[in-house]
């Protein structure tokens, strides 16, 4: 990157811009179109967002990427509950991907919730996208959905070693993506940006192979 960019916190004169980008970046990505712009616009309002953990990188003068953070949880075998970070979306606009603005987005993600008390990052993604930048196999340290389920993109990140102790964890997500549930709701808050064709792309099995896939030994 050879341009100066700045990451700061989201404010509210940022939302439009976030949300079109957010739409950009992820426009026939795993599906054809998405929702992860009316996800983005709805979870601002849901009690688990983290404002403090909503920024955005801006270059000369224009927001290109942002990364946003929900609470979930982890629930050990004894009923001991443990709070964790979400994040996502992470968005950069196409034009900028692949040039390490979303790796400076996470980093500067991960010190500020270290100084706010957290110390895991548990996430659904692309391991191919998140392995270099810390995190593990879900099954590596002893997370699980309920039911002894480890789905092969349910990834962790200790920002502390060894903070989850070794014992078996469950994860729950938080359902401020439940929003996306009403699709008439995403189509009609979708139909207020410039229409885009929605379309197959190969980046659409990919995800469906990741997120159907689950490690079992």
């Amino acid at each position: 990157m050879k341009q100066t960019y700045i990451i700061r916190k989201e404010t509210e004169h940022d939302y439009r811009a976030v949300e079109e980008l957010t739409r950009e970046a992820f426009w026939n990505q795993y599906v054809p179109g998405c929702d992860e712009h009316y996800f983005v616009h709805m979870m601002r309002s849901h009690p688990d967002f983290i404002p403090e953990l909503a920024f955005v990188l801006e270059l000369e003068g224009k927001i290109i990427g942002n990364i946003m953070h929900t609470r979930s949880r982890l629930v050990d075998e004894a009923g001991c509950e443990k709070q964790v970070l979400t994040f996502g979306p992470i968005s950069i606009l196409p034009a900028y991907q692949r040039q390490g603005y979303g790796k400076a987005l996470i980093e500067h993600a991960f010190s500020a919730a270290m100084r706010l008390g957290y110390d895991t990052v548990v996430i659904f993604g692309n391991p191919g996208n998140y392995v270099s930048r810390g995190f593990r196999s879900s099954k590596k340290v002893n997370v699980c959905l309920t039911g002894d389920v480890y789905p092969s993109s349910l990834l962790v990140k200790e920002l502390i070693p060894g903070a989850l102790d070794g014992r078996k964890w469950i994860f729950h997500e938080s359902p401020a993506g439940e929003c996306c549930a009403d699709t008439e709701a995403a189509a009609a808050f979708d139909a207020t940006f410039p229409p885009k064709e929605k379309r197959w792309q190969p980046s659409q099995e990919e995800f469906f192979i990741h997120s159907h896939s689950s490690i079992v030994r």
